[in-house]
């Protein structure tokens, strides 16, 4: 078959991407400055060219053409005619196949491969698939998650299913493995609400990691922002992703996406031409200044850390983006979004602004307006560190409340009043009256650091396995191996670094803020230390799901203490009476203790020595009195040292009860006895006491 098969006419200009009728197919792509746009066909079994048609028609920007007899599952990419001139910021080569920046599924994943980009790139690149019109079919209701009650679990698609024994070889690694039952029961048990999928649209790893004989597990380095990623694909991209967010809908889980519309897998000067540079390189992309003010089309801005910085100010690009974010909504039915490196989405086009065209078409948008936005709020450009500068309606994750926890049960000094702000809602960065108590995103561990198993079981990180003489990765931990470096046979070593996880975990679900649990930290996974593991599709990623005793036991009290969070309204959601930023208020009073009893004084939070401490949440009794208010003490040990504390006095009818105390490794040994005095706390472990 060639292009004389086909009878073609002008078509629309939109919508970009193509659109399929009963009679052919529309495509539309944004090309302004081209020659000549070529739409390329090529068999489904050998991906051979068997057709080229020329565009036939450009209105604005835009080329464009209806093609009669194309049907559902025909494979197609563009090639573009025109000046090839970096220092104007031109990149046309016909030898060059792009993917359709608006194609909604690819064939194939998208490999990198030197000998197949010399020349004529046809057989490296992904072709996108002709994709019939969205069936309005029925779909499961969206579960709708209050701030207060947000629970974000990070999770790989491949990582969670790989090694499940429930899941069906053919299912692990892909989006029907996330959609079975065993992993969905998991999920549930342990109680979080909202799983946030590292990055699931088709992505290219780069080439020097690829020629390492490596790959980008965790995806952050997008070609395309609407298909899935095929490598977690078994047939039918779409459907099956469908069919996995509707499995956790249906389970009443949310699903947010981490998505990278900071930069691509196009990279800088040197990287190659895979759909964006060969379209509208000098718009689509960021570039530096000359000592003249004009625009170097040779260098550009990389504020991203990987090559390249997509413009988001150019309206095409903001279009794209903004198009992009509602298709997964509507269409794939997600929930929210992770934004990576979102400061660079806020600059317009270099400096960063709250008032951005970003952040301004995203808070009108109807669509997107009440779907959870996550900012990693800051990118490595120039001024990028923007924490606590988003709009309103952003949450934001807290590098500062990690690094405080972290510090303060690693026993550094001076660190109990920041912790102290930090557990109550970090309002230094996120003022009362300005932003909601939720705003912060707080975070022990991440996807790229350590894992919690290894947050107490190394000082120093051991990324050898990537190749870089392990200089790659973050130095600044805050880790401590509690004795030895690494895994051991020590008992008390082990014992204690299962007490750090457990303070760890537990002060995570008692933050004021949205908890961020790591996936597999529950089932004490470790990285053997790596905590760059981007290239390490393996073991050291993917979920062990044995259990030891030891693992039963934590994984047990993780799910004791989220109960605990999700049952109370004081511990998820403090709502204070000089808060205007909502009406009302369930907080009686909030008093500081020292273990002596007294009230803390300004002269004990700059006490460099002070590790210990209780703070007392009281809640406002009901109107109708019908129902007492919730009463809680939070004792903190970050010593090396039992403590006496003595417990505030209650009214004569009431003791303080142990909810959790973190020195038990199982939540049968906690504790049944009133206490009305004293308690002892143990060195390092935490107490939650409640009265009753």
């Amino acid at each position: 078959m060639d292009d004389k098969s086909f009878i073609v006419s002008e078509g629309a200009a939109h919508p970009l991407g193509a659109t399929l009728t009963g009679d052919g197919c529309n495509f539309a792509v944004h090309c302004p400055n081209a020659t000549q746009v070529q739409l390329c066909l090529f068999n489904k079994d050998t991906e051979e060219q068997m057709a080229v048609i020329l565009l036939p028609a450009k209105t604005g920007k835009v080329w464009h053409g209806f093609i009669e007899g194309v049907v559902e599952g025909q494979l197609y990419g563009f090639r573009t005619c025109g000046e090839n001139n970096a220092q104007l910021g031109l990149q046309f080569d016909s030898q060059k196949l792009l993917i359709d920046p608006y194609v909604k599924a690819l064939n194939r994943p998208l490999v990198w491969n030197a000998q197949q980009y010399v020349g004529d790139s046809q057989f490296m690149i992904s072709k996108g698939i002709v994709l019939k019109p969205s069936e309005s079919r029925g779909r499961v209701l969206k579960p709708v998650i209050p701030l207060d009650q947000t629970i974000l679990y990070e999770a790989h698609v491949k990582g969670i299913t790989q090694l499940h024994p429930d899941v069906p070889d053919e299912h692990r690694g892909k989006f029907l493995g996330l959609a079975h039952p065993a992993i969905i029961a998991h999920l549930k048990s342990l109680g979080i609400t909202s799983v946030q999928l590292m990055p699931v649209m088709a992505f290219m790893p780069e080439r020097y990691i690829t020629e390492k004989g490596m790959t980008n597990y965790w995806g952050y380095n997008p070609i395309n922002y609407f298909s899935p990623e095929p490598r977690y694909v078994v047939k039918d991209a779409v459907s099956e992703f469908r069919t996995m967010v509707d499995a956790l809908h249906s389970a009443g889980l949310e699903v947010i996406l981490d998505v990278v519309y900071n930069h691509t897998a196009e990279g800088g000067i040197d990287g190659p031409t895979l759909a964006f540079k060969g379209l509208d390189n000098a718009s689509f992309y960021l570039f530096e200044h000359n000592e003249y003010g004009t625009v170097d089309y040779r260098k550009y801005v990389n504020n991203s850390g990987c090559g390249n910085s997509v413009n988001t100010a150019f309206p095409y690009v903001l279009k794209l983006v903004m198009d992009s974010l509602r298709y997964w909504v509507q269409e794939m039915g997600v929930d929210g979004f992770r934004f990576d490196l979102a400061a660079s989405l806020g600059r317009d086009p270099y400096e960063f602004s709250s008032l951005s065209g970003f952040f301004r078409a995203l808070r009108q948008d109807p669509v997107l307006l009440n779907t959870k936005l996550i900012a990693e709020p800051w990118d490595i450009g120039s001024g990028g560190y923007r924490l606590g500068q988003f709009p309103s309606n952003w949450l934001e994750c807290n590098d500062k409340y990690r690094d405080t926890v972290r510090a303060f049960w690693r026993g550094d000094k001076g660190h109990t009043s920041d912790f102290a702000t930090r557990l109550l809602g970090s309002r230094d960065i996120f003022p009362k009256e300005s932003r909601t108590i939720h705003s912060s995103v707080n975070m022990v561990s991440y996807h790229d650091g350590f894992t919690l198993q290894d947050l107490v079981s190394y000082n120093e990180r051991h990324n050898e396995a990537n190749g870089e003489q392990n200089r790659d990765g973050h130095g600044h931990n805050l880790s401590a191996n509690n004795g030895i470096e690494g895994a051991t046979s020590d008992t008390q070593i082990k014992a204690l670094r299962e007490r750090q996880k457990r303070n760890l975990f537990a002060t995570l679900m008692f933050s004021q803020g949205i908890p961020h649990v790591l996936g597999g930290d529950e089932l004490s996974r470790t990285q053997l230390g790596n905590n760059n593991a981007y290239c390490q599709d393996n073991e050291i990623n993917w979920y062990d799901w044995s259990q030891t005793e030891s693992r039963q036991d934590f994984l047990d009290f993780c799910r004791q203490v989220i109960a605990i969070r999700r049952q109370s309204e004081l511990l998820n959601h403090l709502n204070l009476e000089d808060d205007n930023y909502t009406l009302g208020h369930n907080v009686d009073k909030i008093n500081w203790y020292r273990p002596d009893g007294e009230t803390k004084l300004v002269d004990d939070w700059h006490d460099h020595n002070n590790q210990a401490f209780a703070v007392e949440l009281k809640g406002v009794v009901s109107a109708d009195c019908a129902t007492s208010a919730e009463h809680w003490l939070l004792i903190f040990n970050a010593t090396d040292h039992d403590v006496r504390f003595h417990v505030p006095t209650l009214k004569r009818d009431q003791t303080w009860q142990v909810s959790i105390d973190t020195r038990y490794p199982k939540l049968e040994q906690q504790p049944e006895v009133a206490i009305s005095l004293v308690y002892m706390q143990a060195f390092k472990s935490i107490c939650l006491l409640k009265a009753v």
